[in-house]
């Protein structure tokens, strides 16, 4: 069996493409069809279906080039151990040291900076 060229493969491939496009339209229409005759018995028009389908989402950024982060910037000290020195801002889960002095009875504004 001889082998086929690549012109015949491309017409081949070229005729089905062409085929399954042909499916896909005979198979959209009905459905297409039993769509507009729903919006028709209850009046509805295309620009409310295109409000119901809300706005295009904006394409997503491609793979590739990571966009540099911004620096943060530092939060400053709120809270300091007088014994320890350790610190915290006062942002995120509360240390075990506070935690532990407020269940002693130790108010948190005696730990401010």
């Amino acid at each position: 069996m001889p082998t086929p060229s690549l012109k015949s493969i491309e017409a081949q491939i070229k005729k089905l493409q062409a085929r399954a496009q042909a499916l896909r339209d005979k198979d959209r229409k009905p459905v297409i069809a039993a769509i507009v005759r729903q919006m028709k018995a209850h009046d509805i028009g295309v620009a409310e279906i295109a409000e119901a389908m809300g706005k295009p989402r904006a394409p997503r950024r491609a793979a590739g080039k990571a966009v540099a982060a911004k620096p943060r910037k530092a939060v400053p000290i709120k809270y300091r151990h007088p014994e320890t020195g350790d610190t915290w801002t006062g942002r995120g889960r509360t240390p075990r040291w506070i935690v532990e002095a407020e269940k002693a009875g130790t108010d948190r504004s005696s730990f401010a900076v």
